[in-house]
This record gives C-alpha cells, structure tokens and sequence, in this order.
C-alpha cells in the first residue's frame, strides 16, 4: 500500500499543561531532525497531534526512524482520498483487503474535522461499516477489541484512512528536560541509563575515562560505538574522552589499597562535575545500581558523592542484572557491552575494596595527593567529538575493533 501521511499521536505530552505548545516544539524539532534524510516530507505539528506528508517519500524509511523518536506515543500511516465517498468506498476495500486477512473482526472509527462534509461521524461509521458487510462478508463487526480497527479522519482537505497503528518510543522528547552528562563506561549498565535518560528527555553528553596504555584503543573505540548505538534517539552525542592515566598511577602509589577504588571514583565525579559545569549540564548520570558491586554500596556513594553538589542521577540504581540486561538488548548494546576490553573502572582494581569506606579516612588519604594539578592536567587533555547516527561511523569503529582483537 502506498500510504500518503502519517498521524502521530503525542502520549505522555498531553499531561504538559500550559508547557504543552513547548514540548510539541520540541518534538517537532527532533522529528525534522531524525527525518532529515527525507527532504520531500511536509511536516506540520497541531495540538493533539503531528501529521507528516509523504510527498512520495519512503514510508517505511520514514516509520523506522519515528519508532526511535522519544516523545511518541504511536503513529498511524493513512492513505489520503479525495471526499468522494465513491473513491472512499474503492480505497477502503484496496487497505482492508491488504490488512484484514479472512476472519478477522473489525470496526470503523470516524473523526471529523470538516463538520460541512455530508456524512457526519455517525453516518460515516454506519455507511463503511455498511459497505464492508456486504463486500467482505468474510468479515465480523466488533465494537470491542477488533483485531483491525480502520480509522477514518475527515479534514478539510481530503478524507484519511488508515489500519495499522505503530507503537513509538515514549517518554518525553530529548531536550525538554534539560542537559547533562554521563559517566560512560564499556559495560552494560551505563548505555542502558543513558537510553532511560534520553528518554526522559535529557539531552546527554557523554564522559569517558580511559587510561593508556591500561586500556587500549579497542576500549576506546567500544566506548565510542555504544555511544553510536544511542544516537539514533538524538541525532548525534558529544562523546567526551578524559586522559585518566596519571591519576591511577598516583592514587595506586600513594592510597592504601582498600581505598584505590574510592578515590579514583571521587576523582571521577569530580572531573564529571568540572565538565558538566563547563558544558552547562544541570546534572551527572551514572549507570549504578544499588549494591551490585563495591563502590555501589550506599556507603561507597556516601563517600564518593562527598565531592559534589550537582545532582547526580542513576537510572537503573533500584534495577537487578537481568533486568538491566533486557533493556540492553533491546537497544542493541548488549553483545557491544560485553567485549572483553578492559576499561579504566576494571585496571588496578584491589582484591578486596572496602565496601564500606570511611568519609573521613577518604578525605585523609586524598590530601596527601596533589588534587588540583591532577585534576587540570586531565581537564587540558580532553578530546571532544561529535558521533553521528551513521553506518559509516559504525562500520569504522567496527573495523578498529576487529583489527586489535
């Protein structure tokens, strides 16, 4: 079937109040963003909903891209008829011959924009209704759970059918609800907090730390490319890379060893902190969860958050493994996630880290290194780039990992 528009429905966007006419702005900047590739679409927001001209485009190019879009609740292919109940009628068979297999129950639903066309909402259902009763007797009439429901909108310009209706993304569109930025790792519970972030709407950059030559350019890369499997939801993240090298060494030469693990995560969220003030972000994700290893404990968060007073927001800190792990592989990083490349949260990990480490005792053995230089030294050698939803960029980085395994 060749469809002619698109209806998407908001969702969550219509709880928003007298913010509302701001987040479908938004919404409709993302959409325009994440269709960019199709220059021939129309795309016009209204209230309650958001309708995209085809204009000859791909429809199901362009339906791939809106189920990435958070922000959508669903979205409706229609076909578009002149108000001619004759065509009507021909156009009605042709889409339920295609999407009503023999069997099938169904119903008709009419919204009528147009109150001057001849046939009003009532009318509308009984004559298609009417029509499909004596054309496709094959088919049964229910009001209640059908398993095709052919929805009839009559505007002003033409009359729109459509059949199918597609789940979206939800959540709320990405940027609504401010910046931030995420502590990326090369494991699975940080890709999965900064997909749960975006779609709360948080427009995210993301921080990773590595440790040459600990950690090696394949980890890099993994990093890199998680983060490509998020872009699709965005457009693009700023992938932001943090030297982290000397403080390691430092804090492995001169911290007790139970310690190692809690002054690096403290230089850490201080670096995160430095940067998020410096990229303007309100807040810092992390993809913690609550007791699943040892600097996760409350009493480790205790000691490690003690060197900020940004927000700091954990997506999956009340989440278990497995629940953790479902959501990684429906977004497609968990097989990524799971590469055995050592990143800069594994390297001189102690034996037995104290899983409940002392405030004071923290700071004491933190004022014996030289935080302020360290701390700018891996601010000057900050790298900063811009990945893009691209197969090009996914195939490069792909080809990095492949030549170093």
């Amino acid at each position: 079937m060749q469809y002619d528009m698109i209806m998407v429905r908001y969702g969550e966007l219509s709880t928003k109040g007298k913010n509302r006419s701001a987040f479908i702005g938004r919404l409709n900047g993302n959409i325009t963003k994440a269709l960019h590739e199709y220059p021939g679409l129309t795309i016009r927001p209204k209230r309650d909903r958001l309708h995209i001209e085809l204009n000859g485009e791909d429809s199901q190019g362009v339906m791939d891209r809106l189920q990435q879009v958070f922000g959508i609740q669903n979205f409706s292919p229609s076909v578009k008829v002149p108000k001619d109940m004759t065509l009507v009628h021909e156009k009605v068979l042709e889409l339920m011959k295609e999407t009503a297999p023999a069997g099938s129950t169904f119903k008709v639903a009419t919204k009528r924009s147009d109150h001057t066309f001849e046939l009003d909402t009532n009318g509308m259902n009984l004559d298609i209704g009417d029509l499909l009763t004596e054309e496709r007797p094959d088919l049964k009439a229910q009001m209640k759970h059908p398993d095709v429901t052919l929805r009839v909108e009559v505007r002003r310009e033409a009359i729109y059918l459509s059949t199918t209706t597609i789940q979206g993304a939800g959540g709320l569109p990405v940027g609504s609800a401010g910046k931030a930025v995420l502590m990326l790792s090369g494991g699975i519970d940080s890709p999965v907090a900064g997909y749960l972030a975006l779609k709360r709407g948080v427009d995210i950059e993301m921080v990773h730390f590595f440790s040459p030559p600990y950690t090696s350019d394949n980890a890099l890369a993994k990093a890199k490319q998680l983060t490509a499997k998020l872009t699709p939801y965005v457009g693009s993240i700023k992938f932001i890379q943090v030297p982290f090298t000397e403080i390691q060494e430092t804090v492995k030469a001169g911290v007790p060893e139970g310690y190692l693990m809690t002054i690096q995560r403290r230089f850490m969220l201080r670096l995160a902190d430095m940067i998020a003030h410096k990229r303007h972000a309100l807040a810092i994700f992390n993809g913690e969860s609550v007791g699943q290893v040892a600097s996760q404990t409350l009493e480790s968060m205790v000691a490690i958050n003690d060197v900020t007073t940004m927000p700091i927001l954990r997506p999956v800190a009340t989440m278990d493994k497995n629940e953790i792990i479902k959501v990684a592989e429906d977004i497609d990083t968990y097989d990524l996630s799971i590469m055995p490349f050592e990143d800069c949260c594994t390297i001189f990990a102690p034996p037995r880290p104290k899983t409940k480490p002392n405030l004071d005792k923290s700071r004491y053995y933190e004022s014996k290194l030289d935080i302020d230089g360290l701390l700018q030294r891996a601010m000057d050698g900050i790298e900063i780039t811009e990945i893009r939803s691209s197969d090009e960029f996914m195939n490069a980085e792909q080809d990095v990992i492949s030549e170093l395994l």
